[in-house]
């Protein structure tokens, strides 16, 4: 009896030792994370506490967009600069549902072998290339669209450049001198 014992207790601390060495964690951290919302959601809370809005303009199909999701996105750095600066979307540009903004309606429209939503297009000023970024001002006034895929160590300084509000002041070349990369050289060139 006393075998017996030993023995579930040494397959019973191996499992254990097993887990903590592979790194789970029966509650993953949430910190770091950004914290995506709906665009009717970043517009209504705009509205009683001002705020700039970043959308990511993305499909389901994107390859790049996926990238920039686990590598940019998932950065602690970026999404710590997205959440506190801006009210961060995510938004599908063929998605099927309506969006009302701005007293206007914005539809899915039927083209091609996907179509498009008629809220992608306009942000992305009819350029429906993915992924694109998309920066508003408090206001819901288009500061800058910005396509294509970007690590996070260039995307941290065109965010920080906006949503800090040195492109109100600096021209983006002199900021690219100013800037103060918080990625050290080799996170800057591997990421």
């Amino acid at each position: 009896m006393n075998k017996v014992f030993v023995a579930s207790f040494i397959a019973v601390a191996s499992v254990l030792l097993l887990a903590a060495s592979s790194g789970y964690d029966a509650a993953p951290p949430e910190a770091g994370l950004v914290k995506w919302m709906s665009f009717e959601e970043a517009v209504e809370k705009s509205k009683t506490d001002k705020r700039k809005i970043f959308i990511d303009v993305y499909t389901d199909w994107c390859g790049w967009c996926k990238v920039m999701d686990k590598n940019t996105f998932n950065d602690p750095k970026v999404a710590d600069l997205l959440n506190r600066n801006f009210y961060p979307v995510k938004f599908d540009a063929e998605q099927r549902e309506d969006v009302i903004f701005n007293g206007n309606t914005f539809k899915f429209v039927e083209s091609g072998r996907n179509g498009y939503h008629q809220l992608a297009a306009a942000l992305l000023n009819n350029q429906l290339s993915y992924p694109t970024v998309v920066f508003l001002d408090e206001e819901f006034k288009m500061i800058q669209p910005v396509p294509g895929y970007r690590k996070a160590p260039e995307f941290h300084m065109i965010a920080q450049f906006i949503g800090e509000n040195y492109y109100k002041t600096v021209k983006w070349t002199d900021w690219q001198t100013k800037y103060k990369s918080p990625y050290g050289p080799e996170e800057r060139q591997n990421n």
